[in-house]
């Protein structure tokens, strides 16, 4: 029997949904730039938080909970932001499943990081992702997270932060230049001027503890040790100060309100505090990664006389230079012994170290004989006591030959007429120059020697290059004694800064760290306990020698 078909009849299928619900996370997030715009931009917080909670209501029945992430102030190419942070963490271990933002700016402007959340992490861990403003729901349209919109979009945040971040670079640069101060917070000892922002004026308060912790860092006292001074003393932290004062104040960096080394040394190496303005210190590595990085002193933006000083040139010149010394304390240590930082051995040219023997006597040794090798160098031991009385009788001597030369310099320039010839220069600069005369020739020749096959091709670049460097080293000699020269043919005044360091120290009876640091190079400490005593201006007070000697000597006459 055939069987019948069963005509004018269909049956219908209606897919069965179970509705899920989502674990949703709002994220909101509002730029600097955002807050410069004004209250009533579409971007602030309240608007995010009331677009995004709407949509909520009107699909409640898609979610079982709400939680909120909100990043106030930071820029999308920061990808520590702490909610952003506290958000991926969540995703991470379930707490939500479910991201939505206004746009795909306010997620992430950086392209890299906001394609690997949304194409990587987000497909890995099953989270919806929903973005209004593109119209991307990757649960219910997982299409429109491939749609080319996004990641165009994606592409044109991050180029709008990359030219964002260029000219807030270049208006920076140009304000640099020009002395304009663009910190965001005055340094310690300073407050910004209160009609011009990029102008700083002094501190009066803050400003006599800048001058204190240089004075204290100069008469020997180590960085430690004046941290602990303010400390003991009460006398608050940079930032604990500004609270006080009700000032603008960093919530990053320096904010404890304790004196630590760090503090101390950033004060001290700061050249701010000389009236300078030297900005550009540090940046971050670029727009996307906002790491900070120091920047080479080459590099640095300097502009001379923008503002008052509270220390002088040459006391912050004489601070850099001991900070460059290994002056390092024990660790109860609060004072710089006396030598500390100034002591070298003659032979292997390493640093002489201070001992305590029996009985509490301190003598010093050869770093290198006690800490490395004895066979590579000796002990070079000399007691402190003697090292002592040297450098005394070294730094008197000293100081009367400056007493002597001053006296002498007075003389000749009340004299009707001075004498500025100097024939030791004449001859050097005559002798250079036929030198450098004789070497131009024969690098000239250089070429006809190498056509003529008298010479290879790499003899004739080596010998080329040496007398290259030979011409270079030569012309360099020749502008220092030329300026040499010229200085001596203005003459000397009794008040030149060499003469006037040594002459303060007239009365002189016992060394001190001031002293060392004012005067003193190096001291070399010879095998048998010799010393020698490299003084500062070495090379000017051999100047003032030569003019003396050149005004105090008769001209010889040569009969013919």
């Amino acid at each position: 029997m055939a069987r019948a078909k069963n005509r004018g009849y269909q049956q219908s299928f209606s897919p069965s949904y179970t509705i899920r619900r989502w674990r949703l996370g709002i994220y909101i997030r509002l730029s600097k730039e955002d807050l410069k715009k004004g209250k009533d931009d579409s971007n602030s917080v309240k608007n995010q938080r009331d677009l995004l909670n709407d949509f909520y209501r009107r699909n409640i029945d898609e979610f079982e909970s709400i939680t909120e992430y909100v990043d106030d102030g930071h820029t999308g190419t920061d990808a520590n932001r702490e909610d952003f942070q506290r958000l991926l963490a969540d995703v991470v271990s379930g707490k939500i499943n479910c991201v939505i933002v206004k746009d795909l700016s306010r997620f992430a402007r950086n392209y890299s990081d906001a394609g690997s959340l949304i194409d990587n992490l987000f497909v890995q861990m099953g989270v919806r992702f929903i973005s209004l403003a593109e119209n991307v729901d990757s649960y219910k349209n997982p299409d429109s997270v491939s749609n080319i919109i996004v990641p165009i979009t994606n592409v044109m945040n991050d180029n709008y932060c990359y030219q964002t971040s260029k000219k807030i670079r270049q208006v920076f640069d140009y304000k640099r230049r020009n002395g304009q101060y663009i910190g965001a917070f005055a340094p310690y000892g300073y407050v910004k001027h209160p009609k011009d922002k990029h102008r700083l004026i002094v501190d009066p308060d803050a400003a006599e503890n800048v001058k204190l912790i240089f004075t204290m860092l100069i008469q020997g006292s180590s960085k430690r040790a004046i941290a602990l001074y303010l400390n003991e003393h009460g006398v608050p932290s940079p930032s604990a100060y500004k609270v006080q004062k009700g000032l603008p104040v960093s919530t990053r960096g320096y904010d404890d309100p304790m004196w630590g080394v760090r503090m101390i040394h950033s004060i001290l190496t700061n050249p701010t505090y000389t009236g300078d303005l030297a900005q550009g210190r540090s940046r971050v590595k670029s727009y996307k990664v906002h790491q900070i990085e120091a920047v080479p002193r080459e590099e640095w933006v300097e502009v001379a006389g923008t503002h008052e000083a509270i220390i002088d040139y040459e006391t912050f010149d004489k601070v850099q230079a001991l900070l460059q010394r290994d002056t390092r304390t024990s660790p109860k240590g609060r004072e710089v012994h006396l030598f500390s930082g100034f002591l070298k051995c003659a032979d292997c040219g390493r640093a002489i170290t201070r001992c305590v023997g029996k009985n509490n006597n301190v003598y010093y040794s050869c770093s290198t004989y006690k800490n490395r090798s004895r066979t590579a160098c000796t002990m070079h031991s000399i007691k402190h006591e003697r090292l002592e009385a040297a450098v005394l009788f070294a730094v008197q001597h000293q100081v009367h030959l400056a007493v002597s030369y001053s006296e002498i310099v007075t003389q000749i320039n009340s004299a009707p007429i001075k004498k500025s010839q100097s024939y030791r220069l004449d001859d050097l600069i005559a002798a250079k120059e036929r030198e450098l005369t004789k070497i131009t020739r024969y690098k000239q020749s250089l070429y006809q020697d190498w056509k003529d096959g008298e010479i290879t091709q790499q003899e004739y670049r080596d010998m080329k290059a040496d007398y290259e460097r030979q011409t270079s080293d030569i012309s360099a000699v020749l502008t220092r004694l030329n300026a040499e020269r010229a200085e001596l043919a203005n003459g000397v005044d009794n008040e030149h800064p060499a003469l006037v360091a040594f002459m303060k120290y007239q009365n002189i009876e016992a060394l001190n760290r001031e002293i060392l640091v004012e005067l003193v190079d190096y001291i070399k400490v010879y095998e048998n306990g010799n010393i020698s005593v490299k003084f500062k201006f070495a090379d000017e007070l051999r100047k003032i020698a030569e003019y003396i000697e050149i005004n105090t000597t008769e001209d010889t006459a040569v009969a013919g």
